[in-house]
């Protein structure tokens, strides 16, 4: 409700200052150039923005939703939670970053956040049980290093990494059903080891997925 109402706000400082929400309105060439509206507006406009984008895309301090949310089905999980849904914070900033480009210290604040949830979720992950949950919150990571790029202006690479994560994620949260299925509903890594042998097609697939991750 935080990334809503923050979101909410921002589409309504846009229109009342700008008269449209249309992309092709507000970004048409030199619009905001010409346009009599403070860089100060501009910055809380683009604040909220973030702050929908952090509530969407699962940032600090509004992550932890993602990692409960993987209680549901594995396939389901592989689609919305590695490729559509939590990377629409990213692909609405990097679709309004015009804005973003002309208010640095909303920039750094993007930065400040995608490293901080970049490095936090990294760490939670690597002291969790649930295979579900360690993929989660690698999510939570890969989605702050995606802010970084947003946050240093590279707003290609941040979308070029947005599309490699949704196939190599997906990969690995598929890969892991197959694991739960394999295992009678287990989930707890603790209780699972020496699987090569008995699913080798699973553990190709995962060593890919794993592999990309690392070198991402």
């Amino acid at each position: 409700r935080i990334g809503d109402l923050g979101f909410l706000i921002a589409m309504c400082l846009i229109f009342f200052n700008f008269g449209s929400l249309d992309y092709s309105t507000l970004f048409s060439p030199g619009f905001l150039a010409d346009s009599s509206v403070s860089t100060e507006t501009l910055t809380l406009i683009t604040f909220c923005l973030f702050v929908g984008a952090m509530g969407k895309s699962a940032q600090i301090p509004l992550y932890t939703w993602l990692p409960d949310a993987m209680a549901g089905p594995t396939p389901v999980s592989a689609l919305i939670h590695a490729a559509t849904m939590v990377t629409a914070g990213i692909y609405m900033v990097a679709r309004t970053n015009i804005m973003f480009s002309l208010t640095p210290d909303t920039m750094t604040l993007v930065i400040i956040i995608g490293i901080a949830t970049a490095l936090l979720g990294a760490v939670i992950g690597l002291f969790q049980n649930d295979i579900k949950k360690v993929l989660a919150y690698s999510t939570v990571s890969q989605l702050g290093l995606m802010f970084v790029a947003l946050g240093v202006g590279a707003y290609t690479a941040a979308v070029f990494h947005v599309v490699t994560h949704a196939f190599f994620k997906a990969l690995l949260f598929l890969g892991s059903g197959s694991v739960i299925h394999a295992m009678s509903g287990e989930q707890d890594i603790r209780h699972m080891g020496g699987l090569k042998k008995k699913l080798p097609i699973t553990y190709l697939t995962f060593l890919i997925g794993k592999d990309y991750i690392c070198r991402i």
